[in-house]
């Protein structure tokens, strides 16, 4: 893994939440790169409310959070399968873990992912050993929490599992070949029946291949809208393997919550 992303896929108008909050990836500890995306970390200080927006990637998050005076607490986020909106007022802190999708079983082996699919559970329903959230929360030095999520991550002891390597390769795949379009596509290239494939993504990855497929061409096409104002649509419905332009709209609209040609001028 050569750092953590930098892209914004998935922020809705990252500009305006980079405007709100002080927001920075790290990378994690050597031996947990193979298994984690990065560590997201969110600090803001807001004299009016505002209401952050993404469309989820198909990744596990653990989430130390803070808002005001409120007790610290963390959770475990399960892939969302809408748009997810979070409110944020007054001063607050998040340190995030991003798993990469079929990265999170090997934490926590003794379920399927597709059992966290659409739900946020307090950390210590999903681990034995749950981090007092101001451990990470509580340092003021941002190297510190990040040491912090280092030590209570490795001491989860994340073993090696064929079948997590064999769901985090496939996903990346789909997430970085543009001509990989169909479920059926992806099991040909895998040697397997589209059955077992399903079967794999919902242990691994929680949720089926054809909502990752669909889920990374509406990122692609949200950050087209962000950063291209003149965007053909009926084009990137074609290059992107919708069978037209209305199909991608209808897809776009039911996640987005707005057609993508009311969303461009935004």
């Amino acid at each position: 893994m050569a750092g953590p992303r930098r892209d914004t896929r998935g922020i809705v108008d990252a500009p305006e939440l980079f405007a709100q909050v002080r927001f920075r990836r790290r990378e994690p500890a050597a031996g947990l790169r193979p298994y984690l995306e990065h560590y997201w970390l969110i600090d803001w200080d807001l004299p009016q409310p505002y209401a952050s927006h993404l469309v989820p990637h198909p990744s596990v998050n653990l989430v130390f959070q803070r808002y005001g005076d409120e007790a610290d607490f963390a959770e475990v986020s399960g892939i969302g399968l809408d748009l997810f909106t979070q409110k944020l007022a007054g001063r607050g802190r998040v340190c995030g873990v991003q798993f990469r999708p079929g990265g999170f079983r090997p934490f926590a082996p003794d379920r399927p992912v597709s059992q966290w699919t659409g739900r946020r559970l307090p950390a210590d329903d999903v681990f034995a050993s749950p981090a007092p959230p101001s451990d990470v929360l509580g340092p003021a030095d941002e190297d510190a929490r990040v040491a912090a999520l280092d030590a209570y991550l490795l001491a989860l002891a994340p073993g090696p599992d064929p079948q997590a390597e064999r769901a985090m390769a496939l996903v990346d795949l789909v997430r970085t070949d543009r001509t990989v379009r169909r479920v059926g596509e992806l099991a040909r290239m895998e040697g397997v029946s589209s059955r077992s494939l399903q079967r794999l993504f919902a242990t691994y990855v929680g949720v089926g291949p054809k909502w990752v497929i669909l889920r990374y061409r509406i990122h692609e096409a949200l950050e087209r809208a962000e950063s291209d104002r003149q965007v053909d649509w009926a084009a990137l419905a074609a290059e992107l393997g919708y069978s037209d332009q209305a199909h991608l709209t209808r897809d776009f609209t039911a996640t987005v919550g707005v057609p993508p040609t009311a969303f461009a001028p935004r």
